[in-house]
């Protein structure tokens, strides 16, 4: 399997890398080569070398290597990679006429066979047949396998450019949706913490102590690709800790059930959810809740947030950044891999994530 993938890469680089190219060049020749060497075979087991055989064989070499070079670096390009189909069937056909032609002259100056007296014009005319049909068949599978090889060549560069612009616009994407949360969730804290410092300097203090661990791992682990299950649970604990110390009536449960110690995943996928909770879910008369649980089986990581509906829930003009964004990075983190499912009723709202970890 390894051999078979190291292969699959290989090729690729025989056919793009510059490095290679002395290599195509060297099969090219040795193609046109076994090609071209027949005119020093009249029967089989018979081999002429003779000046004018030797002569023969440059022209036919030299006309072939005029065909393909030119196909493979003015016409192929010009018309074939461009979609221009009947302009470039025309430019063969003109060009392998003029091979025959270029061939033609020159088998009549140097190439000599020597037929049957009492056949000779018959004789003639059927190997002179036979020279153009498989020089037309020979030049022309030679000029179809170069083009097939410079159309591959070009959809293997094709892909991998695509491929790449995928990959960066990825990346760029993520990191884009990660510094929308970051910002958000900062300025909530730092408000919060505004707040109190005015009327409880103690809790103002916790809340920065807090605070200051949780933003060690914002500007540390989140700039990770993934991060231990365990330190974003941390992370939601700390920011449940900080609602409870600001609030008066506020009360919530975080639960752990399953093997979570090797686990990783994405930083920074919980909050919006959590966040989203605590803010719709606050209520002067009643309190609020928020209850979280995480269970980890057979490699599926659920994740549950439920948090209560106030009574009398005020309608505000949300725009709903961070769960927007969980949407869109679970599309792109987690494609065909995830179930997000929210329900309500009147009491609570509740949020389901389920990921393959």
């Amino acid at each position: 399997m390894k051999a078979f993938q190291k292969i699959n890469r290989k090729i690729p680089d025989i056919l793009l890398t510059s490095g290679y190219r002395s290599l195509r060049h060297m099969l090219l020749q040795l193609c046109i080569l076994c090609i071209s060497i027949n005119v020093f075979w009249d029967t089989p087991d018979q081999l002429i070398l003779t000046t004018d055989r030797f002569l023969s064989w440059i022209t036919y070499f030299l006309a072939i290597q005029h065909v393909v070079y030119l196909n493979l670096y003015w016409l192929a390009p010009r018309f074939l990679l461009t979609n221009q189909w009947k302009r470039y069937l025309c430019a063969v056909i003109a060009l392998i006429t003029g091979s025959l032609l270029l061939v033609g002259v020159g088998q009549s100056l140097f190439y000599h066979t020597s037929l049957p007296q009492e056949d000779n014009t018959n004789g003639m005319w059927a190997l002179t047949l036979l020279n153009i049909l498989s020089t037309i068949i020979s030049v022309g599978l030679l000029i179809a396998g170069t083009s097939a090889g410079l159309l591959f060549r070009h959809w293997i560069t094709y892909n991998q450019r695509i491929e790449a612009l995928q990959a960066a616009t990825l990346a760029s994407e993520l990191s884009f949706l990660k510094s929308q949360i970051n910002p958000h969730f900062l300025f909530n804290m730092l408000n919060n913490a505004h707040i109190m410092a005015g009327e409880d300097p103690e809790v103002a203090s916790g809340i920065l102590a807090k605070l200051e661990k949780m933003l060690r791992y914002q500007i540390h682990d989140s700039a990770q690709e993934q991060v231990s299950l365990q330190k974003d649970i941390r992370f939601l604990t700390r920011f449940l800790e900080l609602e409870q110390m600001r609030r008066d009536r506020f009360d919530y449960s975080l639960t752990v059930t399953g093997e979570t110690a090797d686990r990783k995943v994405p930083p920074l996928l919980f909050i919006p959810f959590v966040e989203n909770a605590v803010k719709h879910g606050a209520d002067s008369e009643t309190g609020a809740w928020v209850h979280i649980r995480f269970h980890q089986a057979a490699g599926r990581l659920t994740f549950t947030c439920s948090n209560s509906r106030p009574r009398h829930p005020v309608k505000k003009a949300v725009g709903g950044i961070g769960l927007a964004n969980i949407r869109r990075r679970l599309e792109l983190l987690y494609p065909e891999n995830h179930r997000l499912e929210v329900t309500e009723n009147e009491t609570d709202y509740t949020v389901i994530l389920e990921i393959g970890i």
